[in-house]
């Protein structure tokens, strides 16, 4: 039986964040495994709860948050507070997984501490999320093994200047979401905090300087990020492993809403070898 819990957490940065986690019982430490969401995405996207119980059923303790400024309110399951997504940045970010790491390392979650086992913290992202993972692995010493799926190589967008010169002007450039229609703001802020954090933000470099298990994996029929991504990642450091799931798009089969009751088969099969790898890692 698939226990779970959610629990609130609050950001440095002013805002209160989801968290929720998957686990079965059976009074075994099991190593854990915290999912982070892309761009305009949330925790409980798509088929991510299907990946969620599959993760624990295979032995992990599953936990995935909402980002305190995607734009979720917390207990809320799509994105509402367009305000918060727009002052958004990466640096938040990454302080709002750290700050899910320190509670879990502490002992404080309600997760019980003879279920889990923190020392071995393993993190996986989806596009954007995947980025900030490779981020994070870099920077904090307590993961042990990160995976990436569709994940960015670069924050850097190279924005046509006569854009750049707009969004400087005006403060706020929007974006389209497809699914909702809704035109959600990205403010000025969010380039200004990339310029003034280039060096914590450097995903290649991350990337190169990392010496533990790291797992790259990309869909090769990716319509939203270029598979030349994976590559470069896996150039950056040979030591990692690269996986390219042959027909799959960026969500790996993915929707949202996801009504169906299993695993989309190309997530599934991303799951599968991110399982494999992180047994194998931890053996």
């Amino acid at each position: 039986m698939i226990q779970y819990t959610e629990f609130v957490l609050s950001s440095p940065h002013g805002r209160d964040f989801s968290v929720d986690a998957r686990w079965i019982s059976d009074e075994t430490p099991k190593p854990v495994v915290i999912f982070v969401h892309g761009f305009k995405g949330f925790k409980d996207w798509g088929h991510f709860n299907l990946l969620a119980d599959y993760f624990a059923a295979h032995g992990f303790v599953f936990v995935k948050l909402n980002l305190s400024h995607n734009g979720v309110e917390p207990g809320g399951t799509d994105l509402t507070n367009l305000e918060a997504f727009g002052n958004n940045n990466f640096c938040i970010e990454l302080d709002d997984l750290g700050t899910l790491i320190d509670h879990l390392t502490i002992g404080s979650s309600p997760i019980p501490t003879i279920e889990m086992d923190a020392a071995h913290l393993l993190l996986i992202g989806h596009s954007r999320g995947g980025g900030l993972v490779l981020l994070k692995a870099a920077e904090d010493e307590r993961v042990s093994g990160v995976a990436t799926w569709s994940a960015i190589s670069t924050i850097d967008q190279r924005w046509p200047q006569e854009m750049m010169e707009e969004w400087k002007r005006t403060g706020v450039q929007y974006i389209m979401n497809a699914r909702t229609g809704q035109q959600m703001p990205l403010y000025y802020q969010l380039y200004e905090n990339y310029q003034a954090n280039q060096q914590r933000l450097d995903i290649l470099k991350s990337v190169e300087k990392l010496a533990i298990p790291v797992l790259i994996i990309h869909g090769e029929q990716d319509e939203t990020l270029p598979l030349q991504m994976a590559h470069d990642l896996h150039a950056a450091n040979p030591y990692a492993e690269l996986f390219l799931v042959p027909e799959a798009d960026h969500s790996f089969g993915g929707k949202h809403p996801y009504d169906e009751q299993e695993l989309p088969a190309f997530a599934k099969a991303a799951a599968d070898k991110t399982i494999e790898y992180f047994q194998k890692a931890l053996s």
